[in-house]
């Protein structure tokens, strides 16, 4: 479990642990295939509009011929062409996705960059750019006549860093793959981080790329029958204390309550394992399920849905974002918690009320996130 008031102890590595400190996520940012920018994704939700459109063939020939990409998304189009020559598509949409928060951020977030950290999840970085040099490694007339300049988007931190180097963010820099609850796990490690006394405010997210290598990829994971319409993009958040969000103007949107995980051997213990970290999240801060306002689960199967219905008592409103999106991978759990971050100027998320955030991921792990509303919540750009 990550508590959102943690306990005073020596850290491992000797940093100072904090004192028990309320955590809470202030601001967020998306690029989705809804569009690029908060509006855009909270927009798209309120409608309840899908994304997912047919593929050019000719762009991105492959298995799918549907998928929920960034429209008009280029790197030297969202970030100039000074420094994008090599940059591959997840290392864009990062860099463009927190600069987006940082812009509905106060001036002063970056005023100490070293203790600014910054934790982004992904799947594998940027398949594409693994496997063309890869490629070109095998095809050129020598081994190791390739383009060096390429190298470092073949390395899985290179989005994470990127990111902070665009940005100038020099704080704890880390990256997080753990397939469909990437997402969760971030948010749980960013805690730890921000609990450790390693940075005073976190910028948290995760991103996927859509691409042919990707897509032969998950069409073969899948397996027939299995096989939703993939999609790409980033979403992020700022971490940082209550007291710190509301010394800078920011107005909490939700206060994290905690994580939890669990591993499960066969399909069948997925929705008993899902159902007690659901039931542990909720006993830990002394809440029912009657407490719980709104759900956003992964929606991968029927497993989500057995454990929701049967929650005592609870009737919440329930978005689905894979159903809008398509599969976002890495990033489907990270588009789920902006999701919560979205729905925060709404009247069902006020005081008292809580936001549940599932996942069940096919390698048998099992997650959710427990959200409570932040005291006059509102969505911010």
């Amino acid at each position: 479990m990550t508590p959102a008031v943690p306990v005073t102890r020596p850290g491992r590595d000797g940093a100072a642990v904090r004192p028990a400190e309320s955590l809470v996520l202030s601001a967020w940012s998306a690029v989705s295939p809804f569009g690029t920018g908060a509006a855009c994704y909270r927009d798209g939700l309120r409608a309840d509009r899908g994304a997912v459109t047919d593929l050019d063939q000719e762009v991105f020939p492959g298995p799918y011929t549907r998928a929920g990409v960034v429209p008009d998304f280029s790197a030297a189009g969202a970030l100039g062409r000074k420094g994008t020559r090599t940059m591959d598509r997840v290392t864009a949409l990062a860099v463009s996705a927190f600069g987006n928060l940082l812009e509905s951020c106060a001036p002063g977030l970056l005023d100490r960059p070293e203790r600014v950290g910054l934790v982004l999840g992904t799947g594998s970085g940027s398949v594409q750019s693994i496997m063309d040099f890869t490629r070109d490694s095998l095809t050129g007339e020598r081994p190791y006549l390739v383009d060096p300049a390429r190298f470092p988007n073949t390395v899985m931190n290179r989005a994470a860093g990127q990111s902070a180097i665009w940005h100038g963010i020099k704080g704890p820099n880390t990256t997080v793959s753990a397939g469909w609850l990437t997402g969760l796990h971030v948010l749980g490690y960013a805690a730890r981080l921000h609990r450790g006394g390693h940075c005073d405010r976190v910028l948290c997210g995760s991103a996927e790329e859509y691409s042919v290598q990707r897509a032969w990829l998950e069409w073969h994971a899948a397996g027939p029958g299995l096989r939703p319409p993939l999609a790409e993009g980033c979403a992020v958040w700022l971490m940082e204390t209550d007291a710190a969000a509301r010394e800078a103007g920011r107005t909490p949107l939700a206060r994290l309550l905690g994580t939890r995980f669990r591993g499960c051997q066969e399909a069948e213990e997925a929705p008993a394992a899902l159902s007690a970290c659901v039931r542990e999240a909720l006993e830990s801060v002394g809440a029912s399920a009657r407490d719980v306002r709104l759900v956003v689960p992964l929606g991968a199967g029927g497993e989500e849905r057995t454990v929701l219905d049967a929650l005592p008592g609870a009737d919440p409103v329930r978005i689905g974002c894979r159903r809008l999106l398509g599969d976002a991978s890495a990033a489907a759990t990270a588009f789920q918690i902006v999701a919560v971050l979205a729905r925060a100027e709404d009247r069902l998320w006020s005081d008292g009320a809580l936001a549940l955030v599932t996942g069940v991921d096919r390698d048998g792990t099992v997650g959710c996130a427990l959200l409570g509303a932040g005291p006059g919540s509102g969505a911010t750009g």
